[in-house]
């Protein structure tokens, strides 16, 4: 007999340890595959209400099509997640008052790392357990076991053989404190306070033009003023040392004059060209923009347009460089102690127009929170241009479909405008790129090192060098490696985008690659479509030649009551796990399913969790009162046997609820779903069939 209440606490773990057991979640069917990858989440997190509407979603969908006889796989796994990993390390060495990483060097530290893996790198594991997930556990990756990690590898190593991967300098995201390139998803853009500086540049030789300084209601100009400078405005200050130009829109009536002359650059005391470009807005502060193309992006693209030099002004640390285009006494200050002086000393000269204060965008390092610094860097890059059209025709032939729909057109947008994609990270943490240098720096890209070794003597014995001479080239007198190994890692991203392909045993040809890929269906979050999602489709499309997944299926943010994004500044964040263990994990997922509409934002309270905890109370109630008056399944039960009328209808809606319900799950609107079986429970059976019932029972 059912307990007079449903006890979740006890329940749940109860029934999920022998469901684990008996094999359930594990693809032991014989129906046709149906199979998902999980998102990895870091290994370094905890379960946060995104996990639980991503994972509840996918769960829904796995039992169900468990239900429907198909071989279901729930591909799980982790995110080694390089930096977060790293600083939680490096964080516990600084908190023990251990040595730090570069003073114990990279060998031991990694031995660190992978033991912080396994003492404490599953909480997110058990917690997904505890939320309910059915994954096949026994099947459990990670980003860096050797497997993937060979995968990895040979990718690597097969793109630069295709010239698809190439070391570059480009402009990244900088991170001054943990001294790496980042990707645009780990910077914050955030508003704060600044200022617009408004400087003076002189025109060479004194040259003066006509500016226009009032205008007509046509906007014909009225009034004119003799200029012998041209008028910049900028946040930034101190990047003007590395100006190579001040740019004007073409259509600039104002400064057509001047287009092709030259102005000062004031305090490097060097003279740069006047240019045309389309970046320039005319009606944005004096509409004409000093080009500082090594340290802004959009500045960048301008100097690689029209041939404009490049200065980088900062070292790794963000101090100022000792370079001979860099004025001695600003040489190795901090950048903000640099610009104090740069502005200083404009006034001094008399060529500060202004200081207006403004609300500015300003990236931060999301990890290190400190300002990111746009910086020109050697890196390796991805051609993602090229990989990127196979992934468009794939979507555009509708291989792959995404849901809602709407998303597609953010898929071709990001994809048909895709910039190169830098892998590289100066991090210790990670897959380390299969790159050797040689003697004279020439760079040897293979999986091993001894097979980079190999390529290396046969390029230099083909260049005349006898053995004697090749040994004699070793490091450490001869000694040492012939190679040196590139230092960096790669990119997380760029193990998780072989994540569909990888998982079921790639580069090896097993029995789950040729079951289970493509994939049925990817649930994710629509802030990882670039990140994550377009990066599958390009190397699954490459690699495979087929596309990673049938269906993407985007589903929105959880936000609290008031439409408010979570976060732990605004004190409303709330914990998925507080919930499972105040009401149950049933009454949690049934919840977001319930309100996980297509395209619609989920607003969440704690009350609704607490209505719909009574929605399985009223299941519960149910259940028991049909098992007090002996009411028991039974296998062989025809329902087109049924004789009482009253059981006949009840058939006959149960099996409209279940066409409900399935049609709604087929197209993934899960709260019309939840919605269907709710108000089968309440509103049919509960509130009509069992009150019917009970004088035919008494």
């Amino acid at each position: 007999m059912l307990e007079k209440s449903f006890d979740p606490a006890s329940a749940e773990p109860r029934l999920y340890e022998a469901w684990e057991t008996s094999g359930a979640f594990q693809p032991n069917r014989t129906g046709e595959p149906f199979t998902i990858v999980i998102p990895p989440p870091n290994v370094t997190g905890s379960l946060h209400m995104g996990h639980a509407l991503n994972n509840t979603l996918q769960d829904v969908l796995c039992r169900f099509e468990r239900m429907r006889g198909r071989s279901v796989l729930w591909q799980p796994g982790t995110d080694h997640a390089g930096i977060a990993t790293q600083m939680v390390v490096e964080r516990q060495m600084m908190e023990r008052q251990e040595p730090k990483r570069t003073e114990i060097g990279r060998e031991k530290f990694l031995e660190k790392v992978w033991k912080w893996k396994a003492e404490s790198g599953g909480t997110i594991i058990s917690q997904l357990k505890r939320l309910g997930a059915s994954c096949d556990w026994s099947r459990e990756r990670f980003t860096m076991d050797e497997g993937l990690s060979a995968a990895v590898r040979k990718v690597f190593v097969e793109l630069y053989r295709e010239g698809l991967i190439y070391r570059d300098k480009r402009l990244v995201n900088w991170d001054p404190k943990l001294l790496t390139a980042i990707s645009d998803l780990e910077v914050e853009n955030t508003e704060v306070a600044g200022h617009f500086w408004h400087f003076k540049y002189p025109l060479e030789n004194g040259e003066t033009y006509q500016f226009p300084v009032a205008f007509d209601e046509a906007g014909t100009p009225t009034e004119w003023e003799t200029r012998d400078y041209i008028s910049i405005a900028t946040t930034r200050p101190e990047t003007m040392l590395g100006d190579g130009a001040v740019a004007v829109h073409p259509s600039d009536k104002r400064y057509a004059p001047i287009v092709g002359k030259r102005c000062l650059l004031p305090l490097a005391d060097r003279y740069i060209p006047i240019i045309a470009d389309e970046y320039p807005d005319p009606d944005f502060g004096s509409g004409a923009v000093k080009i500082t193309g090594a340290h802004d992006f959009n500045d960048y693209k301008v100097a690689m347009r029209n041939g404009i030099p490049l200065y980088v002004l900062m070292d790794e640390h963000a101090r100022m460089l000792d370079a001979d285009y860099i004025p001695e006494k600003y040489r190795g200050l901090d950048r903000f102690e640099a610009r104090k002086q740069v502005v200083a000393d404009i006034e001094a000269r008399g060529l500060l127009i202004k200081v207006e204060d403004k609300k500015i965008m300003q990236p931060f390092g999301d990890r290190s929170g400190v300002v990111i610094e746009p910086m020109l860097t050697d890196q390796w890059y991805v051609d993602a241009e090229k990989l990127a059209k196979r992934a468009i025709e794939a979507v555009e032939k509708g291989e792959t479909r995404f849901v809602p729909e709407n998303w597609t057109k953010t898929y071709f947008q990001w994809m048909r405008n895709i910039e190169p994609w830098c892998v590289s990270r100066q991090l210790w943490w990670g897959h380390q790129i299969p790159a050797w240098y040689g003697p004279d720096g020439h760079v040897y890209v293979a999986e091993t090192e001894e097979e980079a070794t190999k390529e290396a003597i046969a390029r230099l014995t083909a260049e005349g060098y006898s053995l004697e001479d090749i040994n004699a080239m070793r490091a450490g007198e001869g000694e040492g490696p012939l190679l040196v190994r590139d230092e960096d890692v790669l990119d997380t991203w760029f193990s998780s985008a072989l994540w569909p392909f990888s998982t079921l045993g790639w580069p090896e040809t097993t029995a789950e690659l040729g079951r289970h890929y493509p994939t049925s269906v990817l649930v994710t979050a629509f802030d990882i479509i670039f990140f994550w999602v377009a990066r599958m489709m390009m190397m699954g499309t490459h690699f495979m030649k087929e596309v990673p997944f049938r269906d993407v299926y985007i589903h929105a943010l959880v936000l609290d009551e008031k439409g408010r994004k979570m976060s732990k500044s605004k004190g409303n964040v709330i914990d998925p796990l507080t919930l499972i263990d105040k009401y149950g994990a049933d009454a949690l997922r049934f919840t977001l399913a319930a309100m996980a509409a297509q395209g619609r934002n989920i607003r969440l309270s704690e009350a609704r969790v607490e209505g719909y905890r009574n929605f399985g109370t009223k299941l519960w109630n149910a259940a028991r009162f049909c098992e007090m008056n002996d009411c028991r399944f039974d296998p062989a039960f025809d329902p087109a046997s049924a004789k009482e009328t009253l059981n006949q209808w009840i058939i006959h809606e149960a099996g409209l609820a279940a066409a409900e319900t399935t049609a709604a799950l087929e197209t993934y609107r899960f709260n019309d779903a939840a919605g269907a079986l709710y108000k089968f429970v309440w509103n049919v059976f509960c509130d009509w069939h069992l009150e019917l019932a009970k004088p035919i029972l008494m």
